[in-house]
């Protein structure tokens, strides 16, 4: 069954009861009022930075806009483009693509002008809504982007080269559509996080969409109870489809604007929030924080708050053992998955294994996993090789791309391009992408082993392993250092704290600056390479000469 049933059940059992709740501190702070320009909703409460909607009222804005779609002749083969930050508006519009049979397709908020128009084009958009803060960028390819395609705009002052989506489904019916959706129809397609390259498209059936709400709700028995809090942003397989515990469980989420301490503490203590998830950036900030006593837990009602994961990118044992000495009730989990494994975790690590920190756990609810050579065979346990994966979230392929996704699907099975191991009791631990393993003198380094251990120093806030190149051992480690605000660190202190590392796997060039990370919080480490590899090379020749 599609997704679209929950919430049409949820709407007719839980009506009345909140089913979303959108905060914007920020706009607290400023002072400003310009959530109550919308008028696209009718909020329950007169503070200016708090919205909600009611399950009947998510069902009866899906309905609207997918009727006013249909009357312009959209359902099944069209592709409607999402480029909104997170707000209410967002998931009704997915909702409402879904009912009509039409593929939605989230696009990254950080998309320049030309990648806004690239992933339009290949994606075949037939429509593109976008919010305020993509006007600039709209404008800029707007001919081109509007040459084969509609411009719907989601805001209070639409820009002329565009059509308002509020005034557009004002007057349709609230009526369900009656479009039967099968499992088999194709219902999204996701791009690539762009961390290997300019991102791909990737198609998902309703399939994929359905199993990542089951895996979701099976892995965390989200219930009627829980209130869950998404953060990160809902253009991403990852925080929509824990999202969707709450739509089968019928219960509460919130959306946080903002991703500051005291931001997510006060949404935790004001909803009563029961499930967290976090990037490994925004745990790592709270801890600094309470460290710093900027923030004291006597000072917000979280008793209520049972779960705290993560997902997206490898954790460090170091901070889930400090977060659990802060909050020692809490249950961990931890969720690996990529957009071609739609949702919250073909691998997690469970809330029953916390013992276990450090692997990414074990096959998900309906998922399988092996691990395999260069030669597609399984290795043996303790052995690195290829993670393989394979279940009802598996995509359906790269969109226009055959030959890219000949090469990740094989007999059903998709090889993530991530480098794993197994160890004797079954848990899967995550050793380092493919293509960011460094080869130095023929010998492996895998850079997130590396970055795990420097973690461990107290001072050290993030840190980065990429591979320089070297006119002799081919590649070395260098380590991209962000040290903690307010403290300082030499290079020596660094050397000396890597001593308790093997010599080949210790970084010959220490970098201090920021890691970047991208919204999802994945390292960009190809931008990394970009950015420090060429300038490490004119140093080395600099010197030759």
């Amino acid at each position: 069954m599609p997704i679209t049933e929950y919430l049409e059940r949820n709407a007719k059992l839980y009506g009345d009861e909140v089913a979303l709740v959108e905060l914007n501190p920020a706009q607290q702070e400023a002072g400003h009022i310009t959530w109550k320009e919308y008028e696209l909703i009718q909020p329950t409460t007169t503070q200016a930075y708090r919205r909600e909607i009611t399950w009947k009222v998510f069902d009866e804005k899906a309905n609207r806009f997918a009727n006013m779609l249909m009357s312009r002749g959209i359902g099944r083969g069209n592709k409607i483009g999402i480029l909104m930050m997170n707000c209410l508006e967002w998931l009704p519009i997915y909702f409402g693509i879904l009912k009509t049979g039409a593929v939605a397709v989230p696009l990254n908020f950080r998309y320049t002008s030309d990648e806004i128009l690239y992933c339009a084009d290949l994606a075949d958009l037939d429509i593109l809504l976008f919010g305020p803060e993509f006007i600039g960028r709209i404008e800029a390819v707007e001919e081109k982007l509007a040459k084969n395609r509609t411009l719907m705009f989601v805001g209070a002052t639409c820009p002329t080269f565009a059509e308002s989506y509020r005034d557009l489904v004002m007057n349709y019916s609230s009526e369900a559509p009656n479009v039967p959706i099968s499992d088999d129809d194709e219902g999204a397609i996701y791009f690539s996080s762009g961390t290997t390259g300019f991102p791909k498209a990737i198609l998902h059936k309703h399939r994929s969409l359905m199993h990542a709400a089951a895996t979701e709700q099976n892995h965390h028995s989200t219930g009627r109870d829980d209130c869950f809090l998404c953060i990160p942003p809902l253009y991403h397989t990852g925080a929509k489809m824990h999202w969707m515990g709450s739509l089968v469980s019928a219960s509460k989420g919130v959306i946080l604007v903002g991703t500051k301490p005291e931001y997510i503490f006060n949404a935790v203590s004001q909803e009563h929030c029961t499930i967290v998830w976090l990037l490994v950036p925004w745990a790592q900030d709270i801890l600094d924080a309470l460290d710093r006593g900027d923030l004291k837990i006597s000072d917000f009602k979280l008793d209520q708050w049972r779960l705290m994961h993560i997902g997206a990118q490898p954790v460090p044992k170091s901070l889930i053992k400090r977060w659990l000495e802060y909050f020692p009730h809490h249950q961990y989990d931890t969720n690996y998955g990529l957009s071609e494994s739609i949702g919250p975790g073909c691998v997690h690590l469970g809330v029953e294994n916390v013992h276990k920190v450090g692997a990414i756990g074990v096959p998900g609810y309906g998922w399988e996993c092996k691990i395999v050579d260069g030669k597609g065979e399984p290795v043996a346990k303790g052995e690195a090789g290829e993670l393989c994966v394979k279940g009802p979230g598996v995509m359906e392929c790269y969109y226009k791309n055959p030959e890219a996704t000949n090469e990740v699907l094989k007999d059903g099975w998709l090889y993530t391009g991530d480098v794993a191991k197994q160890d004797e009791d079954g848990f899967i631990y995550l050793v380092d992408r493919k293509k960011d393993v460094i080869v130095s003198g023929g010998e492996n380094l895998y850079p997130v082993e590396i970055e795990d251990y420097m973690r461990k120093n107290d001072k050290i806030k993030d840190v980065a392993v990429i591979g320089l190149p070297d006119p002799r051992l081919g590649e070395i480690a260098g380590a991209i250092v962000e040290v903690k605000p307010g403290m300082i660190m030499t290079e020596d202190e660094i050397n000396d704290f890597n001593q308790g590392m093997p010599r080949y796997k210790r970084p010959r060039k220490i970098i201090f600056a920021p890691v970047l990370r991208n919204a999802t919080g994945k390292i960009e480490k190809p931008k990394l390479r970009e950015i420090y590899g060429a300038a490490h090379l004119i140093a080395d020749q600099n010197e030759i000469e």
